[in-house]
């Protein structure tokens, strides 16, 4: 894989690239960074391809989180007619400084959203389904009784339908987190989203508090599978990574997901380095001899970037 991208890039050697192993190239200019990316990591979003289920959701008042957080995979998921919805709202309580995800006081909730969601699902057809949320730590649940719905209408669509959630931490509320456990969802996702050492990036978080939310959900309910993700660029040592990886098995998770971080905007945390395709892989294999049941591992991989995969090579 490697050769293959060193073959289309502009003329560079094949010693300068290992050598600086796409360590990004960035300059200040007052809040202002300019940056270079690696070739694989071009992909392009078309409009037109999107227009379709852009003008469904609009349709159904759905939000998702591939238009909210201005995923890259948009274009490729739409057109399979595949989509990650986004419950809560579409505002964040907390200010982490990666994510795209609009940050602000957020509106009441939608009371006909579970139903909305629902609907939208089986006028895509869909049989595994992603729902996540922004932060709300305004709501005392933390939004889980309404996650509770969602789950429950889409089941009520046809109860084959696998539903995976990827939550917040709800501030760790027992109460709320039980209710996730016992909700019906097949699958629970948290994301620890990077190292404990760079945790500044994750504002309102902290790295324990994910952890242990994971093992109480596996705890709670030994029937799920127990998910979770990170990305790679902020600055993270691979030894820290291999850490995180054992903290995550003795947590009870079945499956991890690792992507590379890109940054949204210039006001956002900047990339510290683009890794090659292989130390994805690597850690990937490492994973994989650890215990993992499956890991997604590349630089364009996501939380919910073809989730269904998941279930289909894993336990």
């Amino acid at each position: 894989m490697v050769s293959d991208t060193l073959r289309i890039e502009e003329q560079r050697s094949a010693d300068e690239l290992l050598e600086n192993k796409y360590t990004l190239k960035t300059w200040n200019q007052g809040a202002k960074h300019i940056t270079s990316k690696p070739q694989w990591l071009h992909k392009k979003i078309r409009p037109s391809i999107n227009a379709e289920l852009e003008s469904i959701f609009t349709d159904t008042h759905v939000n998702t989180v591939c238009q909210e957080a201005m995923c890259q995979n948009i274009s490729e998921c739409f057109s399979q007619k595949l989509a990650t919805f986004l419950i809560l709202g579409t505002l964040c309580t907390r200010t982490c400084s990666f994510c795209a995800v609009a940050k602000g006081k957020p509106m009441p909730l939608d009371i006909n959203e579970p139903e909305n969601v629902a609907q939208t699902v089986k006028r895509l057809g869909l049989q595994h389904v992603v729902i996540t949320s922004p932060t709300r730590d305004d709501l005392i649940d933390g939004g889980a009784e309404h996650f509770c719905r969602t789950v429950s209408a889409i089941k009520a669509v046809d109860d084959s339908i696998v539903v995976e959630l990827l939550i917040p931490d709800m501030r760790e509320n027992k109460e709320s987190l039980k209710l996730i456990a016992k909700s019906g969802a097949d699958i629970i996702g948290h994301n620890l989203e990077t190292v404990p050492r760079l945790y500044h990036v994750r504002k309102g978080s902290e790295y324990r508090r994910s952890l242990r939310v994971l093992k109480l959900l596996a705890s709670l309910n030994p029937d799920i599978a127990i998910k979770s993700g990170i990305m790679l660029g902020f600055g993270e040592r691979d030894e820290e990574v291999e850490t995180l990886m054992h903290e995550l098995l003795d947590a009870g998770c079945d499956y991890l997901s690792i992507g590379q971080f890109l940054s949204p905007s210039n006001n956002h945390t900047p990339v510290v380095e683009y890794s090659l395709p292989e130390r994805f892989e690597n850690f990937r294999n490492s994973g994989m001899n650890m215990g993992f049941a499956h890991i997604k591992s590349s630089p364009y991989t996501r939380s919910s970037y073809m989730a269904h995969e998941y279930l289909e090579v894993g336990v």
